[in-house]
């Protein structure tokens, strides 16, 4: 159960690229008190030609790993967080933590630890220019042996340090592995961390700030001026953020979902939009929805023909097992009576294709197997699509009518998606069609 009062609040990495952007972010977070737990990125670009820190970080554990010599670039990093201390007045030093991480990464400590510096360096600056107090991520953030988010552990351990400090900012992005060295989620992962402390802390909310108001509908590069998502549940979020959507990394839903904690993304630079706030439930409504419209390029579909498929027992089974063994998942599975296909990553299938197609003929013997590439896939997502009369109709009408050829459709029986094949070169067609005809008609 939430708490009525306390906020956390993550900031992106655009977002703290500059101490003219430390300041927003201060305005922001003393504008409520109740915004009382921060998660902060490394700092971002401030300018389009510049370097993430993190990018620096990676290229300095490069080096390092060569034998080279590291002086030259770690000091563009020192000098970087140098500017933003100095710019914002602060009596703060970090030639210690400056001294350690360089000497760390001369001798080659792990990747993940070169990485997480960013944030951790970030969170001293932030902490210092709040009057917060200062958690290290991998004092609360714990990973198991094999590499996996320990999430009951983390949640014990960063409640309890959470209730011991009133104000506090917290590192995105690592926490610990069970030998004490440092590990990292994927990038992005201090989206993540942010929905963590929310969890612990019991938060009413988890605003996610960054340098965009919230959710559009659709791709901006691929429609014009879409409009924004005020309104989206976490089953749809992630749907979107799977197919493409990058707001929020697609991983950070699951411990505010577990809690019941909505997130509101928010704009940095412009604060005063709503943003869009992403919910457990939406209240009920008879009719379908388009939430949005989303999808990626670079799949394969692989068809199986085979008559009577359907009465041999066994047969989906043997053909899945086929890509288990060659480490392959799946996509989607759009199938017939006497056809299967098989819709999988082209990247990934690339280097085994031959061997997947000869172990699929030898598992079930088909009487015919093909492989088709440059498809893409498209999800339109919303809600209560498969009780809402006519709108796969009217999704498969606006493609035909841009004359675009479907090369499958796929209905989840949880009515949230309809998920489209065309060929990569209508892509970006079919997403103007689609959201022409829901959104623009």
């Amino acid at each position: 159960m939430s708490n009525n009062t306390v906020k956390t609040v993550k900031f992106g990495g655009s977002s703290l690229a500059s101490a003219e952007q430390f300041r927003k972010v201060r305005d922001i977070i003393f504008a409520d008190k109740d915004r009382r737990y921060v998660v902060p990125s490394a700092p971002g670009k401030r300018f389009k030609e510049d370097t993430k820190v993190t990018d620096m970080l990676y290229a300095c554990y490069e080096a390092a790993s060569k034998g080279e010599d590291i002086k030259e670039i770690f000091g563009k990093i020192r000098e970087r967080y140098d500017s933003i201390i100095a710019e914002l007045g602060l009596d703060l030093s970090l030639e210690n933590e400056y001294n350690k991480i360089e000497g760390a990464l001369i001798h080659r400590t792990g990747r993940d630890y070169a990485a997480s510096r960013g944030e951790y360096l970030n969170g001293k600056i932030l902490a210092a220019y709040l009057g917060f107090d200062f958690i290290d991520a991998s004092e609360v953030i714990f990973f198991r042996q094999n590499g996996t988010f320990d999430d009951e552990k983390t949640n014990d351990v960063l409640s309890a340090v959470l209730k011991r400090h009133e104000y506090a900012v917290i590192p995105g992005f690592y926490g610990v592995m069970p030998n004490d060295t440092i590990k990292t989620f994927s990038r992005g992962g201090s989206d993540i961390t942010g929905s963590i402390v929310a969890r612990a802390s019991q938060s009413c909310i988890y605003e996610n700030w960054t340098d965009v108001s919230g959710f559009l509908m659709a791709d901006p590069r691929i429609v014009d001026n879409p409009n924004p998502i005020e309104l989206v549940t976490y089953r749809e979020l992630r749907e979107l953020s799977y197919m493409g959507a990058t707001v929020l990394h697609e991983d950070a839903i699951f411990p505010v979902r577990v809690a019941g904690i909505p997130i509101n993304i928010k704009n940095t630079n412009i604060p005063n939009d709503k943003g869009t706030m992403i919910v457990s439930h939406c209240p009920p409504d008879g009719n379908g929805y388009i939430t949005g419209i989303a999808g990626k390029k670079g799949f394969s579909v692989i068809t199986i023909e085979k008559d009577m498929m359907n009465s041999e027992k066994g047969f989906g089974r043997r053909v899945l097992q086929v890509l288990e063994s060659c480490d392959l998942s799946f996509e989607h599975l759009p199938s017939g009576i006497d056809t299967m296909s098989v819709v999988v990553n082209t990247a990934e299938l690339e280097s085994m294709r031959d061997l997947v197609i000869s172990n699929i003929c030898t598992a079930v013997d088909p009487d015919s197997i093909s492989v088709e590439d440059n498809l893409a896939l498209i999800a339109v997502v919303g809600r209560n699509m498969a009780k809402a009369k006519g709108t796969a109709a009217r999704v498969c009408h606006a493609v035909a009518r841009a004359d675009i050829n479907i090369r499958m459709i796929d209905q989840g029986s949880d009515e949230i998606n309809i998920v489209l094949g065309v060929n990569e070169e209508d892509y970006e067609e079919a997403i103007r069609a689609i959201y022409a005809r829901f959104v623009q008609q």
